[in-house]
C-alpha cells in the first residue's frame, strides 16, 4: 500500500499538482496535509489528519465509478472522517472557488459552537 501510494504521488494530475501548491507546507489556516495517504484499505487524494478532513480529486473516469466511490465514502466516513470532492476541470478552471470551499471546511471544524451562558443569558 506504501509503495502504490508512493508511485501515485510521482504521478500526480495537472489539478493535483496545482491543488498541492496551495495545500503544502500549512498553507490553509496551519493545516498539515497529507497527499495519497493510505486510510484504511484505501488511499486518499489529500487528507489532514487532525481535522479529519478528506479531498477527493475526481477525473473523468469517475463518472463510471460511482457505487464505488460512495462505499469509498461511506467508509472513509465511518472512519470519522469529513470527504469532499472536486472535479479536476473546477480545480484547474476555478481553484479560487475550490480552495474558498476548502478554507470554509476547516473553518467549520476548529469554529467553536455557541455554548449558552450558565445563567442562561444571552452573551
Amino acid at each position: 500500500m506504501k509503495e502504490h501510494a508512493r508511485q501515485l504521488r510521482k504521478n500526480q494530475t495537472e489539478a493535483e499538482k496545482l491543488l498541492w501548491s496551495y495545500l503544502r507546507n500549512r498553507q490553509i489556516e496551519d493545516c498539515k496535509f497529507r497527499r495519497q495517504w493510505p486510510i484504511g484499505t484505501y488511499i486518499v487524494d489529500f487528507a489532514c489528519l487532525p481535522r479529519q478532513l478528506v479531498i477527493e480529486l475526481d477525473g473523468g473516469q469517475h463518472a463510471e465509478t460511482i457505487t464505488y466511490d460512495e462505499t469509498r465514502t461511506r467508509f472513509l466516513e465511518a472512519e470519522g472522517y469529513k470527504v469532499i470532492r472536486f472535479w479536476n476541470n473546477d480545480m484547474l478552471s476555478e481553484p479560487e472557488a475550490v480552495l474558498q470551499r476548502i478554507y470554509e471546511q476547516v473553518r467549520m471544524e476548529v469554529a467553536p459552537s455557541p455554548q449558552p451562558s450558565p445563567r442562561g443569558e444571552r452573551e
